[in-house]
């Protein structure tokens, strides 16, 4: 089963990681939590993703009010992990976090150029391309 807790002081030092030809396309644990430190103001939440009580991932997000949608701003499974379909089962998860939440209908996020992996998954989870790009970042969204 995929669940996800909230970052907390018993979690926050896995030592989860992406493999390295992925390290250009998705952030560290670390980044993740200063991340979500620094839009704390923007209701961030940062997740643990777990498969039964292993560790398997990261993820967060925050409220960004400038465009009326959640960003979805960090994602990742660690290396051992991938291609089991458990990064669709989490994402999915915390779409409907989102949808809960229901403050925004709208859900926004990045892929960086090349990452046909997450470009895949995200247009899977019914993300569409915008149109728009912010230098080598691919910009989608999804309507709640």
């Amino acid at each position: 089963m995929i669940y996800l807790e909230e970052i907390n002081p018993n979690n926050w030092r896995l030592g989860l990681k992406v493999a390295k030809e992925q390290e250009n396309y998705v952030s560290s644990d670390f980044r993740i939590l200063a991340r979500a430190y620094a839009y704390r103001e923007y209701r961030s939440k940062a997740f643990v993703i777990y498969k039964d009580s292993t560790p398997i991932g990261m993820a967060m997000y925050y409220d960004c009010d400038e465009l009326n949608a959640y960003d979805f701003s960090q994602f990742f499974i660690d290396e051992r992990y991938q291609g089991n379909g458990y990064g669709y089962l989490a994402a999915c998860k915390i779409i409907d976090m989102m949808k809960t939440d229901g403050k925004f209908r709208k859900v926004i996020l990045c892929y960086i150029e090349g990452n046909e992996a997450a470009k895949k998954m995200y247009e899977k989870m019914g993300f569409y391309h915008t149109g728009e790009n912010d230098g080598n970042e691919i910009i989608m969204q999804m309507d709640l």
